[in-house]
């Protein structure tokens, strides 16, 4: 009797732990479920005023649609007139561990060059097809007119608005149709302009291009599996939108990030988490760009001009020179503090080496920067071969190369709009950009493996991070 009483509260605490350790089980299995950025973020009802019947009369220009916005939403122009996307300039930044320009100076896409399109100056009507404005055709453009603010670009809802040359929309369009379907920004409006930046789909970036529109989880996942838009990511306040492009910037400053959602360790392997500390989120969860899509990875404008090439928007254009295209592209591998070296328009360079037009900071020896993935565009592109200098042609402008092909003539035509010297004497010289990527997220399950890296055949150039070996079997820096 006594046993068998005994046996009863054995079986009974038995009972009662496990229990126990069931109750701390679920607790524990639906507090990391939760902490999962994917199962706390609410796919939003987004509410937006049918502004169907606001528009209701026939509208003569595009600047009257403005006009009707502004009568309720009286403050937006002047809060956008206070952002990079209406002025092509940001804040007063100093450049990074600059020797050259110690002076905090603005810069953007209006005073900038690159190695794709080169510039806008004296090429306004062409490069401000994705200005959010109307008429930037020179530079005499008023910055300060309301009237001007293009609301429609990021706003309609048609899918037929489409802009032209100095930004006004494209001869025909329906501005009163467009006008009535006005909502919140869908990834449509953010990619009229950023999936075809530096003159066509792909071109830029690697990890942007009408594949997101309708992105499938393989394409990426944010979008595709929980349906995310633009806007989910790069958040807007008062017509600032968040977000950093290093073509055009060299810091973090109004940027975003992975760790804003993804704010606790993500992994459940400890191992994994330790790599936090020298690699990027992105540089496993984006294996590779331009899955879909190819993107434009070298551009040779030496070879512009030529009468006896067929035109081809892959391979080769007159008035652009040839092109490489790739798809399905594994990244360059770089350490990255989220900081970034920049050629001024003027600067010297060493015509015998590779110039990098915004060299991304950091080092193996660098506590804040982490091992990114990038696209690097090569290219070539002319310079003054007696003052060593990057001049930005005048390609589209009247009187420029697109209509005369006269390199000398597009030259002098845009070192006298630069404000540098034309020495008459030219040649092209080797460039490279590079381009942090953060979009085309792959599902976890297709992230990069242990071995993706560390192995015979991995893709890392230990060697050229840093590390002299496989930090595996080394051990990480120090």
């Amino acid at each position: 009797m006594l046993l068998m009483k005994s046996n009863r509260n054995i079986h009974h605490a038995v009972f009662a732990m496990m229990l126990v350790l069931l109750l701390i089980s679920a607790y524990a299995c639906s507090s990391s479920k939760a902490d999962e950025p994917h199962n706390t973020f609410k796919k939003k009802t987004r509410v937006h005023t049918d502004h169907s019947n606001y528009f209701n009369k026939p509208i003569a220009k595009a600047q009257d649609v403005t006009a009707r916005c502004l009568e309720c939403h009286e403050q937006a122009a002047t809060d956008f007139m206070k952002t990079a996307h209406w002025n092509w300039l940001g804040d007063e930044v100093t450049i990074p561990e600059s020797t050259k320009h110690k002076e905090p100076m603005r810069m953007g896409k209006k005073n900038l060059i690159n190695n794709f399109c080169i510039g806008i100056d004296g090429n306004w009507p062409s490069c401000t097809k994705c200005h959010a404005g109307y008429g930037w055709s020179d530079e005499t453009f008023d910055f300060k007119k309301q009237e001007n603010v293009d609301c429609l670009v990021c706003h309609e809802r048609t899918g037929e608005y489409r802009k032209s040359k100095s930004g006004l929309p494209k001869k025909g369009t329906d501005l009163l149709a467009a006008a009535k379907s006005v909502g919140f920004p869908k990834r449509e409006n953010c990619g009229v302009c950023h999936f075809f930046g530096g003159g066509g789909l792909g071109v830029k970036h690697g990890d942007l291009d009408n594949s997101l529109e309708k992105a499938s989880p393989d394409t990426d996942v944010h979008m595709g599996r929980e349906n995310m838009l633009c806007i989910d990511c790069h958040k807007t306040v008062n017509h600032n939108i968040t977000g950093t492009a290093y073509s055009v910037s060299v810091d973090h400053r109004n940027g975003i990030g992975c760790t804003d959602c993804h704010t606790k360790a993500p992994h459940k392997d400890e191992r994994i988490n330790s790599h936090l500390g020298a690699v990027a989120c992105q540089t496993c969860h984006i294996p590779s760009f331009a899955n879909e899509v190819p993107t434009k990875m070298d551009w040779d404008w030496s070879l512009a001009g030529d009468d006896n090439r067929p035109d081809n928007p892959h391979e080769y254009l007159k008035i652009k020179g040839e092109f490489i295209y790739n798809q399905s592209v594994h990244p360059t591998y770089a350490w990255f503090n989220l900081k970034a070296d920049r050629y001024i328009v003027g600067d010297k360079i060493d015509p015998q080496k590779t110039t990098v037009m915004n060299q991304p900071l950091g080092s193996i020896k660098d506590k804040t920067a982490k091992i990114w993935p990038f696209k690097v565009h090569t290219g070539k592109q002319p310079y003054d071969s007696v003052h060593n200098v990057l001049i930005p042609p005048v390609t589209a402008g009247e009187g420029g190369f697109w209509w005369e092909f006269d390199w000398s003539k597009a030259l002098e035509m845009g070192a006298k709009r630069a404000g540098i010297p034309f020495s008459g004497k030219f040649d092209f010289a080797a460039t490279t950009m590079y381009w942090p990527l953060s979009h085309m997220v792959a599902p976890k399950e297709k992230a990069l493996g242990c071995t993706d890296c560390h192995s015979k055949t991995g893709r890392m150039d230990w060697k050229a991070l840093g590390y002299g070996q496989d930090p595996m079997m080394t051990g990480g820096r120090r």
